[in-house]
């Protein structure tokens, strides 16, 4: 029971290894696509802030106002802040501040703030250095690039701050994802979809496998068996050889008599000529005698019976004996190059819906008592071979329901 629960749980990974592959698979993807994008979205600010800040540094018309502040604050706030409000809209950007190298705001995008201090510490950038990160001010939290502004000798004059909200950031990353998701959902249906096809294949696999080792198993029992049944019939062969060897003829009979009942002529028809036939019809009259069934005969043929033949008749009528008949009524006539035979009986029959699996391999409607002759023997045998011997002789076999309710076989076997 270890090792079948074990084969169970080493099945069903292997059904759901396929789908838990693909939904990781699109999960990871999806997280390092989102990482690169937010990475890409805020590089691609940074850059934008850090070249409009760079570009108006440059400008002389920055300079030369920031160079005149001191004399004319007025006449600079009026020539700069016309300037950053078009910037500002051209760029895309959320602010443009110029201040003074003490810090004093000269433009800014909220009227009341101009002529005031920077709410952040700009000290890195009048001291020549190039500032890019985010900071809370005035207007809130932004991606900002600080750069100084120098005039013609270089020295320090001011600096200049660009900044981008970070909520607008934050909503292009989202409408970055918005146009993501659809291709992200898309992947993870196929690959679901793929993934439960390749597991309903290995189930299919793994369904033929289980029924490849049941067959092989019933074949390796059936064999096992049949070798018993040999070996002690076998033995039997040989007490019957002794006593007919010593001229015990008489024992001999009562042997074999006592092994299974033997009738003689009991078919309504003389068949000197057909051995076979009627040695078949004697055993299956015993055989189902010993269960309580009666066999009734009805045989009108001309040409030898064979074995192939007997063969069909045999399965049939055990096969009405063991499924419960109290008597079972085989038919067999010869015409135009044919034999055909009709097997019916009195017993519960087969139902509607097992009609047509009646004849493959590992199908049986049997329930034999455990003192039954054919208790050892695999059941759901007998059928397949039946059909397969009636096809390969050009014939066909058909089951349905007998008048008095139980089965109903009829076949036709070309004459050999």
């Amino acid at each position: 029971m270890t090792a079948q629960r074990a084969t169970r749980s080493i099945r069903l990974l292997m059904l759901f290894a396929p789908t838990l592959l693909v939904v990781a698979a699109v999960i990871l993807t999806t997280s390092i696509a989102l990482t690169v994008q937010e990475r890409g979205v805020r590089d691609a600010t940074s850059k934008r802030v850090l070249s409009v800040a760079s570009s108006l540094a440059e400008l002389t018309q920055v300079r030369s106002a920031l160079m005149l502040v001191h004399d004319d604050p007025s006449v600079a706030a009026e020539e700069l802040q016309p300037l950053a409000d078009v910037i500002e809209r051209a760029a895309g950007v959320d602010y443009v501040v110029i201040s003074d190298e003490f810090g004093i705001r000269i433009t800014h995008p909220t009227p009341s703030e101009r002529g005031r201090h920077v709410s952040t510490d700009n000290s890195s950038v009048l001291a020549g250095e190039t500032f890019i990160g985010t900071e809370t001010g005035t207007i809130g939290r932004t991606l900002r690039a600080k750069v100084p502004v120098r005039d013609d000798e270089g020295e320090i004059i001011g600096a200049l701050s660009v900044g981008i909200l970070e909520s607008r950031i934050a909503a292009d990353i989202e409408d970055a994802l918005s146009q993501f998701l659809p291709w992200t959902l898309g992947a993870l249906i196929v690959g679901t979809l793929t993934s439960s096809l390749v597991a309903a294949l290995l189930e299919r696999r793994f369904r033929l496998l289980d029924t490849a080792a049941m067959e092989h198993e019933g074949l390796r029992r059936t064999s096992a068996a049949l070798q018993e049944q040999s070996h002690e019939f076998v033995t039997r062969l040989h007490v019957v050889h002794g006593l007919v060897s010593h001229g015990d003829i008489d024992d001999a009979l009562k042997y074999i008599e006592g092994i299974t009942p033997v009738t003689s002529n009991v078919h309504g028809v003389e068949l000197e000529h057909q051995p076979l036939l009627r040695a078949t019809l004697d055993a299956l009259t015993a055989e189902l005698g010993a269960n309580g069934t009666r066999l009734e005969t009805n045989i009108s043929v001309t040409s030898v019976v064979d074995e192939e033949v007997s063969l069909v008749l045999t399965n049939l009528c055990r096969n009405s004996g063991e499924a419960g008949a109290s008597v079972v009524d085989c038919t067999l006539i010869e015409r135009d190059g044919f034999f055909y035979g009709e097997i019916l009986d009195d017993g519960d029959g087969i139902p509607a819906a097992q009609l047509e699996r009646v004849f493959t391999r590992g199908f049986s409607t049997k329930s034999l008592p455990p003192d039954s002759p054919f208790d050892s023997m695999e059941r759901g045998i007998g059928l397949d071979l039946v059909r397969r011997t009636v096809t390969d002789r050009g014939g066909n076999i058909e089951v349905g329901h007998a008048s008095s309710g139980g089965a109903r076989f009829r076949f036709e076997m070309e004459v050999r």
